[in-house]
């Protein structure tokens, strides 16, 4: 079990596929993509009356008894074979170019087959319920997924700073290079705190106001949210927990106006967005924001809408009406919840 597995999930039982002993699974689990169908399919979940499986791999491709409920909670379709197919694939070595599309082929037509094992889908954002209607015809009920807002708390408006601060994996998707190409240009100051295969490049173009720490402890990226003038959010996530992280420490949010943060960011109450991924459309957004003034108990009462309390009370409702619709009558759930299990792919 990978040291990043979290001590609540080693406190249950875990039972892994045959994966999981294949060499240097846990980091380069994408590699075995071609064998998770069948070592999915060989999980024996006999005896359970309620199945969860939380997916952005081919986890629900499971093969459930007909006596359970199967709810999939869904943080994205395989990105790597539908919606960034292309992106993956033109950032790979030649052999792996080569291979990709017939991989992605045989793969793509046994997750559209296996997407009919699921009873019923939770899409972590409105973003990833549109992919599962596009790729799987599949609807869907929308619970955000859980962040841990208690853990950030805002400081004393003397105590902000005057700089900007990026938060993030730095990774091509993302976009990084819009923010530090930007602060360049204007000289204002940016913290940018993540590691990723984009760190040396970007340290080899910034100038001496942008400063990248690459990977930080806790203690620090909390230090640097509160009291940075404002998250620069370049990127289009499925959900994005960084942007609600920035608000549980009373920071707004200027981010790009696509994907989650169009469900997390309040325009003129939590931050600003902006409608094109260039310098110019984050430079007048930041003129825009800087002539606005933001309400700091509004903005981490806002981020208290996405907290883990939040989540636990729609997703056990969720399960309630699920197993409620199942049976055809009410019931007491408190032995079905118990019996769940949760899975991964490797």
């Amino acid at each position: 079990v990978p040291d990043s597995i979290s001590a609540k999930i080693r406190s249950h039982r875990i039972t892994t596929s045959f994966i999981s002993k294949l060499p240097k699974s846990s980091k380069m689990y994408q590699s075995y993509l071609p064998l998770m169908p069948l070592a999915l399919e060989q999980l024996d979940l006999r005896g359970y009356d309620l199945i969860i499986s939380s997916e952005s791999g081919p986890a629900k491709g499971i093969i459930p008894p007909p006596e359970s409920l199967h709810i999939c909670y869904c943080h994205s379709p395989m990105r790597y074979i539908w919606n960034m197919f292309h992106d993956y694939r033109e950032r790979s070595g030649f052999l792996t170019r080569l291979m990709m599309p017939v991989l992605a082929h045989y793969v793509r037509n046994w997750d559209a087959i296996s997407a009919n094992r699921v009873d019923y889908y939770v899409a972590n954002s409105k973003t990833v319920a549109s992919r599962l209607q596009r790729y799987y015809r599949r609807e869907s009920t929308v619970i955000h997924p859980p962040v841990t807002v208690r853990d950030f708390s805002p400081v004393a408006s003397e105590e902000v700073s005057d700089y900007y601060l990026m938060v993030g994996e730095l990774v091509a998707y993302k976009r990084p290079e819009l923010a530090v190409e930007l602060f360049n240009r204007t000289g204002k100051k940016l913290v940018v705190i993540g590691g990723g295969q984009m760190l040396h490049q970007l340290r080899a173009m910034a100038q001496p106001n942008v400063t990248l720490l690459g990977s930080q402890p806790f203690d620090v990226l909390k230090h640097h949210y509160a009291r940075c003038r404002a998250l620069i959010f370049p990127g289009e996530e499925d959900f994005g927990i960084v942007p609600v992280e920035a608000m549980a420490s009373g920071r707004p949010v200027i981010a790009f106006k696509r994907g989650g943060a169009t469900e997390t960011v309040v325009e003129g109450r939590t931050g600003v967005f902006f409608d094109v991924q260039s310098c110019d459309a984050i430079q007048n957004a930041i003129v825009r924001f800087e002539g606005m003034t933001f309400n700091t108990t509004d903005i981490v009462a806002h981020a208290n809408d996405f907290s883990e309390t939040v989540f636990e009370k729609e997703m056990r409702a969720f399960i309630r009406r699920a197993l409620d619709e199942r049976a055809g009558h009410s019931q007491d759930l408190s032995h079905s919840i118990h019996q769940s299990k949760n899975l991964s792919s490797h």
